[in-house]
């Protein structure tokens, strides 16, 4: 007997290459497919007889919203309606369109598994959460409208051009989303060009990549005071001064990474932001910093999150900001430890351009250089780390030296 029912395997609808049109299950139950890649199905029946026969079709939503097992419950629902002489869809129901919030969740869970920074991330949860998106978090996706992005936007525009900036932009993807998923139709509402622009005022010139860094002649009188502290976050906070590493890559490192023979922590490609492996040379301060951490592990990760939360996960995105903020020098960033250094490097040693810019992990010269330059200079590197570990132990060196956030030394 031939099958009529039940046609349709979930692997080929998943497939990617899946060729546009409509995709027969039995049974009146159609997948269809279009040339954008969107999926949705449909639930196609005739009316009348003879001459008056119409061919009918009514949609059932949005694949993967509506997986395939309910798909088949929803056509056999139908089926059953129309032999008993009713429309397959009762029209007077009304399909529940998702919130907000719950589009913003979908959308971070599907992109956010290329991210390489588990900041970039908190950003995107904290931005579209009730910090700047609270009004619409509840609201159904369909009813969001440009008075809704105006009210959220307006309060920020002028006075944090850049966050406002990134809000709406993110906002826009997660409605557009809604859109490709079936759940909203017409013009997205937090559009730019042609909408937007001519509804807020001309925005003021954004300020990028600058992160408000400690000046380096306070940086030794501040690693001191930071030193006096057994905090998980205060000794991540010393191991990335005394690296010049960025908060992500220090965050998620792993006791793998580490080669204490070697004295070299190796940081692979998917967790640097320009996509390279990158070896950091670690000086006997960054190893003191290790060696009782390793001997105490309760995780994969240096630098584990609070006992009252999972052992396996990472230090908190934000535990090293509040570490500075608990020491009163919140005005700088942990990031700006990184233009410390480089300031240093440059203001105060003869190491040449290139090895500083190698310790930051930044490519110097152009495609030409970089092909013939192989070595990443990993020796001459650990000599700078360990010039720089000097100078951090040195708080008493420079009379004019300044204990940042207690007041000034005479």
């Amino acid at each position: 007997m031939v099958r009529s029912l039940n046609l349709l395997a979930e692997t080929t609808i998943r497939a990617k290459g899946l060729k546009a049109g409509r995709h027969s299950d039995g049974g009146g139950l159609y997948l269809l497919a279009k040339k954008e890649g969107t999926k949705s199905w449909t639930f196609v029946h005739f009316k009348g007889s003879g001459k008056g026969r119409q061919w009918k079709e009514v949609g059932l939503g949005s694949y993967p919203s509506v997986s395939l097992k309910d798909a088949r419950i929803a056509a056999t629902d139908c089926r059953d309606r129309l032999r008993r002489g009713l429309e397959p869809i009762d029209t007077e129901a009304k399909t529940e369109k998702p919130t907000f919030a719950k589009c913003a969740e979908d959308l971070i869970a599907a992109v956010g598994k290329g991210w390489r920074n588990a900041k970039h991330k908190a950003q995107w949860e904290m931005t579209l959460g009730d910090t700047y998106c609270k009004s619409i978090r509840t609201k159904p996706v369909d009813k969001v409208d440009t008075a809704d992005i105006l009210e959220i936007l307006k309060p920020i525009w002028q006075e944090k051009p850049e966050t406002a900036q990134r809000l709406r932009g993110r906002i826009e993807r997660v409605l557009d989303a809604a859109k490709a998923a079936g759940h909203r139709s017409g013009e997205n509402p937090a559009l730019w060009r042609g909408h937007l622009q001519h509804l807020l005022a001309k925005r003021k010139k954004l300020s990028r990549g600058h992160h408000p860094a400690m000046p380096y002649v306070d940086v030794p009188a501040f690693v001191k005071r930071l030193r006096a502290s057994e905090a998980m976050s205060a000794k991540a906070l010393d191991f990335l001064i005394l690296t010049a590493a960025r908060s992500g890559e220090v965050l998620g490192a792993t006791w793998p990474e580490i080669d204490f023979k070697e004295k070299v922590w190796t940081v692979p490609a998917d967790r640097m932001k320009a996509g390279v492996l990158h070896r950091v040379p670690l000086t006997d301060a960054a190893l003191a910093i290790l060696t009782p951490l390793y001997e105490a592990r309760v995780s994969d990760y240096v630098f584990p999150g609070e006992s009252k939360r999972p052992i396996d996960v990472p230090l908190s995105v934000m535990a090293m900001t509040m570490q500075m903020r608990r020491m009163e020098v919140g005005q700088y960033t942990p990031h700006g430890f990184r233009s410390a250094f480089r300031d240093w490097a440059g203001d105060q040693t003869s190491f040449p351009r290139e090895v500083a810019e190698a310790a930051l992990a930044h490519k110097v010269g152009d495609a030409v250089e970089n092909a013939y330059r192989r070595s990443d200079a990993l020796e001459k590197r650990r000599k700078l780390m360990a010039a720089w570990q000097n100078y951090l132990a040195a708080s008493n060196t420079n009379r004019n030296l300044r204990l940042v956030g207690v007041g000034n030394r005479e």
